[in-house]
């Protein structure tokens, strides 16, 4: 019998709404999931069960009463541990603000509160989001639900591993060089980095940047969809939100597929790839290419992205976080210090050219999309690997320069401003996750969302490309 964890999020939405499931039912079986697993995976870091009761009870009540329903009722939803929750500890992995908890919600939370989820707990992530692999000085490491010994990657690794883990049926993320992507790919989940400005970005130190986004996370395509409607607003705060222009349909049903000219690249031109990575991507794609119209090699041209990110990265993190390196220095992790460090040596010389190669990197992702509806690439660089390790310094022999690097299958089409899924899609040759990013220009995020709905279906039907599930129960 299917216990109330395993289920979907659509499915536990539409079975509460119809009153044949409970939301304290459904939230009693979801901590069961975390007291019962969590010990082994570190996913979860905080948890109020009392208040997360409470909320269920609240939400029990208003079906059972006839009130109105918004379309996440009584779904519990993990939050990463970057947003602040009400009467929650709330660290951002960081020793800086390990005893924090806050006397109101983030604006992503107040909306996803306000569309009657269940503000469930927080999710594991590497201090401030810094690091392909979620482990800080406040909770430790997050562990691969696939093999403990591994990284979930970063930074919504909690999110991700708690999601593969059924402790939740959807969680929150966030994403710059591959934040939600990533760990989506190594835990066999789905996530989607949507357009700047569609889920409002309020909090953020720097406005003008376009780079770093929420996100919503799930098991499938249509639940992870379901929290990017809860998520989506129009707030003016965040100086890319336009939603009155923007529309998003009910529901995905899918786009058919052999109208769509899609282009798939192993390392889009720019990026270091494991060679077993790359073997394994074109493997995969040789399974579902015939369903679209066209499937050509190819890819935009990046540039020199490698030095195009670093610099402007490095300029938003020393304005998010200079005044930490300069009062707390030893109370942050080497992520951030390193990055804040290397951001200073840039000059205003070396941020102008940045922002200049990085619009035509943008030009040239646009005119690529005047021939192709997606391109396909691998989620990761690299197969899952040990989180003793703090992040991947080589590939193929190769020494990366710095670590970063390896996530550049991510941040390459980040700095064109894309909107991206990542969809699960069987096993690697370790018989580890492996992951695909389905990638489009921002503005196209609905498209994109049809198209992603209609290939899951099909790598559902394969064996080799299908969702793999982690051995629990």
């Amino acid at each position: 019998m299917t216990r109330p964890c395993d289920l979907n999020a659509t499915e536990a939405r539409k079975l509460i709404g119809n009153k044949q499931l409970s939301p304290v039912e459904l939230t009693t079986s979801c901590i069961e999931q975390i007291e019962k697993h969590n010990p082994s995976i570190n996913a979860v870091v905080a948890i109020d069960k009392n208040d997360v009761l409470k909320q269920a009870k609240k939400a029990e009540d208003d079906v059972m009463s006839g009130s109105e329903l918004g379309m996440l009722h009584g779904l519990p939803v993990g939050i990463k541990d970057l947003n602040i929750v009400k009467n929650l500890r709330s660290t951002a992995g960081s020793k800086i603000y390990e005893d924090r908890i806050p006397k109101s919600d983030d604006t992503i939370v107040e909306d996803i509160r306000n569309e009657g989820a269940i503000i469930f707990c927080k999710t594991n992530t590497p201090e401030f989001g810094a690091g392909g692999n979620t482990k800080n000085r406040v909770y430790g490491a997050t562990s691969n639900p696939f093999d403990i010994t591994k990284t979930p990657a970063g930074s919504s690794g909690g999110s991700a591993a708690a999601l593969a883990t059924n402790m939740m049926p959807l969680a929150n993320g966030s994403d710059y060089g591959g934040s939600l992507r990533t760990p989506a790919g190594f835990c066999g989940v789905t996530g989607f980095r949507p357009s700047p400005g569609l889920v409002p970005a309020t909090e953020a130190s720097v406005g003008l940047n376009p780079f770093s986004v929420q996100g919503p996370m799930g098991r499938n395509v249509s639940d992870t969809y379901l929290l990017l409607q809860a998520q989506v607003n129009l707030n003016r705060i965040d100086p890319f939100s336009g939603l009155d222009s923007f529309s998003m349909p009910d529901e995905l049903l899918g786009a058919d597929l052999s109208g769509i000219k899609m282009a798939f690249s192993y390392d889009l031109g720019c990026a270091a790839v494991d060679n077993d990575i790359k073997s394994t991507f074109l493997k995969k794609i040789d399974t579902f290419k015939s369903n679209f119209l066209t499937a050509d090699r190819g890819e935009p041209d990046f540039l020199d992205i490698h030095s195009c990110f670093e610099v402007i990265r490095g300029f938003n993190y020393v304005a998010s976080h200079k005044d930490k390196l300069d009062n707390y220095r030893d109370l942050l992790g080497q992520n951030v210090i390193d990055n804040v460090e290397r951001g200073l040596k840039y000059s205003l010389a070396d941020v102008s050219s940045a922002h200049v190669m990085q619009t035509k990197i943008y030009k040239n992702f646009r005119n690529f999309f005047n021939d192709y509806d997606v391109l396909i690439c691998p989620a990761a660089s690299v197969s899952p690997y040990p989180h003793e390790q703090l992040f991947v310094d080589n590939i193929n022999g190769e020494k990366l320069p710095t670590y970063m690097r390896w996530l550049s299958l991510s941040y390459a089409s980040t700095m064109a401003i894309p909107c991206v899924w990542a969809l699960p899609c069987g096993l690697d040759h370790k018989e580890m996750p492996f992951g695909i990013q389905l990638i489009a220009p921002a503005g196209r995020d609905v498209e994109l969302s049809e198209i992603a709905k209609s290939l899951e279906t099909i790598l559902m039907t394969n064996e080799k490309t299908k969702r793999p599930i982690p051995l629990i129960k």
